[in-house]
């Protein structure tokens, strides 16, 4: 926080308070309503890992919506973690990617955005959700440099998986997934995620950050459960205490859902651009 105006990560899964002591984390958060109620923010949003938030939390401030975080520990040998993984739903995936002789292109240039991006509007358009603007990635990947990392998988010259993640310090992020569905028999993605794993162990990263789920996101919270070696509650605090449209099971949400899968392509994108302030 500088003088009156917060410093916020968009699109961050979790992001704890930089406050050293209780004390200031309190002090922080009655700056956080005073703040709210004069200048009449819609509301706030913290998202801390710690799980002792809930101790020093004010009264005014509740916890809205729940998650999962997974996360790998790369410490291990590159063999031990292999082995780690799920044999069937996994390993199995991997070789078979192999096999199909898949090939792979890494890097941030304009080429590999558009085909990712391309990807990336299918796949929210399956699950009826709006895209998030691609000046949105076109931005992170100008600013960000080496940080992020937009990983292709090809058939032959076909794109058919992507994945992006990011690095800080000694973690890596799993950010965004997306894939052609006609491929799917050939383990794309478990690939990339593998490919992926290996190059940040061998730069230095010792967790693989593998981002939130909904409790009642079954086939995902499997997914990651096949990979991770640590799984966590996530939970998310606002002020005032309101529904939004991002309320995990919310009638508002479903609604919203229903109508973004009978919405044309450029229509879901432009809506993407004015929903994506308050969900993420």
């Amino acid at each position: 926080m500088t003088g009156h105006r917060l410093v916020s990560l968009p699109f961050s899964d979790h992001c704890e308070p930089l406050c050293e002591h209780d004390s200031e984390l309190q002090a922080l958060l009655q700056h956080l309503e005073t703040t709210q109620e004069i200048e009449s923010l819609r509301y706030l949003e913290i998202r801390p890992t710690n799980n002792d938030f809930a101790k020093v939390a004010l009264n005014h401030f509740k916890p809205s919506t729940s998650y999962f975080l997974h996360t790998v520990n790369l410490r291990p040998t590159t063999e031990e973690l292999f082995h780690s993984l799920d044999k069937d739903c996994v390993q199995r995936r991997i070789r078979r990617a192999e096999r199909a002789g898949l090939t792979e292109k890494t890097g941030r240039s304009e080429e590999l955005l558009k085909s990712f991006y391309s990807m990336f509007v299918a796949t929210r358009r399956r699950h009826h959700i709006p895209p998030i603007p691609c000046s949105w990635f076109r931005n992170l990947a100008e600013y960000l440099n080496d940080a992020i990392q937009i990983r292709i998988a090809y058939k032959g010259q076909k794109p058919i998986a992507a994945i992006l993640t990011l690095r800080f310090r000694d973690t890596l992020y799993y950010k965004y997934g997306c894939s052609d569905t006609r491929f799917k028999r050939f383990g794309a993605t478990p690939w990339l995620l593998w490919r992926a794993l290996i190059e940040g162990k061998s730069a230095g990263s010792t967790t693989f950050d593998l981002g939130r789920t909904e409790a009642k996101n079954e086939g995902l919270l499997a997914f990651k459960e096949r990979w991770a070696s640590a799984c966590t509650p996530l939970s998310y605090w606002k002020y005032p205490e309101r529904s939004f449209i991002d309320s995990v099971g919310g009638w508002k949400l479903n609604l919203a859902k229903y109508a973004f899968s009978f919405m044309p392509s450029p229509l879901l994108k432009l809506t993407g651009k004015v929903v994506y302030r308050h969900i993420g």
